[in-house]
C-alpha cells in the first residue's frame, strides 16, 4: 500500500487478504482505497484524526468524535493505516449469510462497537454520566437537562440487572435484544 504521490497501488495478494479479513469485494476495496488516499493529506499511507474530521459526514454527525475515536482503537493513538480503516468499516457491512467467513460484521461485533460509543472511559461499563454525556452529544440542547437525566436513569434501571448502577456489555446485549442492530448499523458500501 502506498501513497498517491508514488502512485503505488494495492497488490492483488493484499486485496485478497483484505477480502478474507473484511468481506469487502475487490471493487469495494479498490474504491475505498481511492477514498482513503484522497483523505491522506500527508501522503504517508495513514490517516490522522484531523484527516477524519475533514469527512463531511463525520463533521455533521453528533457522534463524529466518538466514531473517529473507534478508528483509533484499531490503530495507534495518532494514525490509522488502510487495513485498520477497513477493519472498522467492515463492522458496518450488511450481513449476508452466504458470505460470512469473516467475523467483523456479526451482530456481536456491531454491538461491541456500539457499546464502545457509550463507554467513554474504556472501563467496559457504561455509567449514568457516560450515558448522559452521549445523550448530550446526540440531542444537544433540544431536550432539557431534567429530561436527559430521566432518560439516563430509566435506561440504567432497565438495563442494569446486577444492581451495580452500570451497564456491562452483557447487560447492553440483553437490552438490545429486540433491536435490529444488523439493519441499524449497516452502511451500503460502494458497489
Amino acid at each position: 500500500m502506498g501513497n498517491r504521490a508514488g502512485s503505488i497501488q494495492l497488490q492483488e495478494d493484499e486485496i485478497r487478504e483484505i477480502q478474507e479479513e473484511t468481506g469487502f469485494s475487490h471493487n469495494q476495496i479498490v474504491r475505498l482505497y481511492s477514498r482513503f488516499t484522497s483523505l491522506d493529506k500527508e501522503n504517508n499511507g495513514s490517516l490522522s484524526r484531523e484527516d477524519f474530521l475533514r469527512i463531511p459526514e463525520l463533521a455533521i454527525n453528533p457522534l463524529g468524535d466518538r466514531i473517529v475515536h473507534a478508528f483509533f482503537n484499531e490503530g495507534t493513538d495518532d494514525s490509522v493505516n488502510f487495513r485498520q480503516f477497513l477493519r472498522v468499516l467492515g463492522r458496518f457491512r450488511p450481513l449476508k449469510a452466504a458470505q460470512e467467513k469473516n467475523k467483523l460484521n456479526t451482530r456481536e461485533e456491531k454491538l461491541k462497537f456500539a457499546f464502545k460509543m457509550y463507554d467513554l472511559d474504556g472501563d467496559d461499563k457504561i455509567s449514568r454520566d457516560e450515558l448522559l454525556a452521549v445523550l448530550h452529544m446526540m440531542v444537544g440542547a433540544n431536550i432539557s437537562e431534567e429530561q436527559l437525566g430521566s432518560i439516563a436513569d430509566r435506561t440504567i434501571t432497565e438495563a442494569d440487572k446486577d444492581g451495580d448502577q452500570h451497564i456491562s456489555f452483557e447487560e447492553f446485549v440483553s437490552a438490545m435484544e429486540r433491536v435490529d442492530v444488523e439493519q441499524k448499523m449497516s452502511i451500503r458500501f460502494l458497489h
